[in-house]
């Protein structure tokens, strides 16, 4: 555990999900493989859609709609169903295959071995504290083992704009009841959830990934209150 900044009072914790409680690479990887075999399948006119033409499709909406990068979940429905539509099926059959296809994508992206050591940490954390989940993705903790330790969790598009904007730092404050500057957030991305956390008056723990140096980073903004390499470091804190 590294410090830069002192740390004040904590009067509770919020935490980023993916890459910060738990490995997500492979989770993705494996979950958009799964999610393009399931529009390929649906129909035969989706046969052929390849990943670089459903990438196309969502930078399209993007630009169309530069605002909807701030719910991925909704992004990537609406782009399922640009592509339906563009293969012919009708209004109906679209929307109908679009939501079909979330929710396989919900269950592929459950699929998540979380480490004992995070159970353990947020078990003893939560003890002390309240804790709080705040994500820019559609990971859901009550899918795979990790809702009970949370008040609540905070998902950037219904809850506000992603990270690194404020929205979902002050809901979070204001749903605690808790001053903004006595909440400790937690997350592996320097700019999200570093700098994102701090501008808007929070304190911040960078948990960094292997290999990462604060010093040598690229998108290292703001320095960091506290830096670990490992979640367990948090409950010296206790």
């Amino acid at each position: 555990m590294r410090f830069y900044r002192p740390l004040g009072q904590i009067s509770a914790i919020t935490f980023d999900l993916d890459d910060t409680l738990y490995d997500n690479r492979l989770v993705i990887q494996r979950t958009e493989q799964e999610a393009l075999a399931f529009v390929q399948r649906y129909h035969p006119a989706l046969s052929n859609l390849e990943n670089t033409e459903f990438h196309r499709l969502r930078q399209s909406l993007r630009e169309t709609e530069p605002d909807i990068y701030h719910d991925v979940t909704e992004w990537r429905r609406r782009a399922v169903e640009r592509a339906m539509l563009d293969a012919g099926l009708t209004a109906e059959e679209a929307a109908a295959g679009a939501n079909a296809a979330m929710v396989n994508f919900a269950k592929w992206r459950s699929r998540i071995d979380v480490p004992e050591e995070t159970h353990d940490t947020l078990r003893k954390l939560g003890k002390k504290w309240p804790l709080v989940a705040i994500t820019n993705g559609n990971a859901q903790p009550e899918l795979f083992g990790l809702g009970d330790y949370f008040e609540f969790v905070l998902r950037a598009g219904p809850d506000g704009r992603s990270k690194p904007f404020s929205d979902m730092y002050h809901l979070a404050a204001e749903r605690l009841g808790v001053a903004i500057g006595d909440i400790l957030h937690v997350g592996d991305d320097l700019t999200t959830d570093v700098a994102g956390a701090v501008r808007c008056g929070m304190q911040a723990c960078w948990i960094k990934p292997e290999g990462a140096d604060l010093l040598q980073a690229s998108d290292s903004r703001l320095l960091p209150h506290v830096e670990i390499s490992r979640l367990a470091s948090l409950t010296t804190l206790i």
